[in-house]
């Protein structure tokens, strides 16, 4: 069933000795507004974990599948999409191996879009799928390093193939057949006109969310840590036997994060996005940080779940207005937090905006 109502929630979540989320572009040290202080969590961090709490619990299988995942390679899917509809791209190109060659394909693993199949003569055949990406072909082709009279052989087959572009009325098919399957594109949507697949066209999300801000600033910690072992022969002989090595940890002492949210009727009912979906939304919302420990992460918790839920798809109050009635704030006589025990939260519920109800899903 899809939605008909406007929704506009608040997440708080914490964190205690852990950087919940590491700037590559700065040594991994936690992120955070240069001038404020305060910590910063980026909506692809939240999201990523929303993913992989839905796939620990659906088993990323239709229709919760996920398509941005770890090592998935997204083409794959959008070729999928077109050979479930019946939509073909175009004919596969058949070339005939000669007889010098043949041997040479013994010891030579075929790239994704190329196989042998024999003829009605039992001759065998090189294949080139319709559809296949010859670019990345020709890259395992060169990372193969084959005989020069094969790798010739190989790049000719690819001259002139490129597969049909699908036509709008097909690229709409495709755009609904993986909002069906993934439950990542049709909650946040996706940019799927790859260049290298088949287009499926673009989806945006009926579920956005904010950047994460803590509410007072954070101090980062770095630490020095120890490894009592070495990887390599090399390594121990320069350590003369000591076998040591030192790395460098970065840590947030204490951090409660503020994000919003928003969830459009309007888009969920383009993209599928159905009442079973916010559900799962709220429970990975709640749950998500129970199942994503690591040394980096072991102590961050949801401490707050706060949904706005209007009466209209088009809402009955401006969001901002309604964010503004969560207010978390340091108790009295702390300066320095250490622990969700050192702030209040206040929650005004008196004069909600009419066709305007409150969830308490944490808090």
């Amino acid at each position: 069933m899809s939605l008909n109502k406007r929704y506009d929630f608040v997440l708080l979540f914490d964190v205690k000795d852990g950087n919940p989320n590491g700037d590559p572009d700065a040594g991994n040290l936690p992120r955070l507004d240069a001038e404020t202080g305060q910590g910063l969590v980026t909506d692809v961090a939240i999201k990523r974990k929303i993913r992989n709490y839905v796939a620990l619990v659906k088993g990323d299988k239709p229709p919760f599948d996920i398509y941005v995942k770890e090592k998935a390679v997204l083409g794959r899917a959008h070729k999928e999409a077109f050979t479930d509809l019946g939509i073909s791209l175009g004919e596969a190109s058949s070339v005939l191996i000669p007889e010098n060659l043949r041997a040479a394909f013994d010891d030579f693993t075929l790239p994704e879009g190329l196989e042998i199949a024999d003829d009605d003569e039992d001759r065998p055949n090189l294949i080139v799928a319709a559809d296949a990406d010859v670019k990345a072909i020709k890259s395992a082709i060169k990372d193969a390093k084959p005989s020069k009279e094969l790798r010739s052989f190989l790049e000719s087959c690819l001259k002139g193939v490129k597969a049909r572009k699908p036509k709008a009325e097909e690229v709409s098919k495709g755009r609904e057949w993986m909002c069906q399957r993934f439950f990542d594109i049709r909650t946040f949507g996706a940019v799927m006109s790859l260049k290298s697949a088949p287009n499926c066209g673009q989806v945006r999300g009926p579920v956005q969310l904010t950047f994460a801000r803590s509410v007072d600033p954070i101090i980062a910690q770095e630490h020095s840590i120890t490894r009592m072992a070495v990887a390599t022969e090399a390594e121990a002989e320069k350590q003369d036997g000591d076998n040591r090595t030192m790395g460098r940890k970065h840590t947030v002492p204490y951090g409660l994060y503020v994000a919003h949210g928003f969830v459009s009727a309007f888009l969920a009912q383009q993209t599928g996005f159905s009442e079973d979906d916010l559900e799962l939304l709220w429970q990975a919302l709640e749950n998500m940080f129970e199942h994503d420990r690591s040394a980096a992460r072991g102590e961050m918790a949801t401490r707050g779940l706060y949904v706005f839920e209007h009466e209209s798809e088009l809402g009955n109050a401006h969001a901002h207005s309604l964010f503004e009635r969560i207010r978390p704030q340091l108790g009295d006589g702390v300066t320095v937090p250490r622990s969700f025990a050192d702030y209040r939260v206040t929650v005004d519920e008196t004069g909600l905006p009419n066709g305007v109800k409150l969830i308490r899903r944490v808090g």
